[in-house]
């Protein structure tokens, strides 16, 4: 598999097909590429295919997918792959925000945003580092989040499950490591889209469009993270010296 200015050549897989973020990058990662969107009722992505045609694509193709069936996961990429070919980006554009009050009293909410946001990470992640691993190449995207950088009280459901999938894709990218197979961990502060609509942006807030440029720029130069924007890395390391008493009144 050859490379297109250090991102992998093959069919990009976008995991999330109705991903905002996700769709801003197959757009860029379209031109002369075979796109395959993965999402729950497949059949109802005529609008995104579209707007990836209209990208550049060779062809673009919508799977069913459900991320919570982790059961489902091993079969289905493999079966993308026989059909379409080695993959060569995967995009990890799936998740839910849930809702942090229904959450601290409804353990089934509280699961359910921990299975959706860590636990089918997990399960796709791993199958997919087998797949690519025994092609010898490939890349893989994942997204973190600032919220789980430092758990706040405010959004702690979220931000744990954010947390337990940095830990995780940090391992994975070390145990790929010499492999071909190239993971990066892409961490946006605030973005500004569907996800978190009717909530008041945070400082340094970004846009699908801001993440989607930098996720392709860090796959050309083969980064291991990426934090949109750079700043946030400033803020990553000044949220660890925040005294607790004042980090507990932190908003979401």
């Amino acid at each position: 598999m050859g490379l297109r200015g250090g991102v992998a050549d093959g069919p990009v897989l976008v995991l999330g097909g109705r991903s905002e973020i996700g769709l801003e990058i197959a757009r860029r990662l379209a031109p002369g590429q075979v796109v395959i969107l993965a999402a729950r009722r497949s059949g109802e992505l005529s609008a995104e295919i579209a707007a990836v045609e209209a990208a550049g694509a060779t062809a673009v193709h919508a799977v069913e997918f459900d991320a919570d069936d982790t059961a489902s996961h091993a079969a289905l990429l493999e079966k993308i792959a026989a059909e379409y070919g080695r993959i060569g980006v995967a995009v990890l554009a799936f998740g839910i925000l849930g809702d942090q009050a229904r959450a601290e009293q409804d353990p089934a909410h509280a699961v359910a945003v921990v299975h959706t946001d860590y636990v089918a990470q997990v399960s796709v992640l791993t199958t997919l580092a087998n797949l690519l691993r025994a092609q010898g190449d490939g890349q893989i995207v994942v997204f973190g989040s600032i919220a789980g950088v430092r758990v706040r009280r405010a959004n702690y459901v979220y931000g744990s499950a954010k947390a337990g999938l940095y830990g995780f894709a940090s391992g994975l990218a070390d145990a790929l490591h010499g492999s071909g197979v190239h993971l990066m961990l892409v961490r946006p502060g605030f973005v500004i889209g569907r996800m978190t609509e009717g909530m008041d942006p945070a400082p340094f807030s970004s846009t699908p469009d801001q993440v989607a440029d930098a996720v392709v720029d860090g796959l050309r130069k083969r980064a291991a993270r990426v934090a949109v924007p750079r700043i946030m890395n400033l803020v990553f390391v000044a949220t660890r010296f925040v005294p607790r008493s004042i980090w507990r009144r932190m908003p979401r």
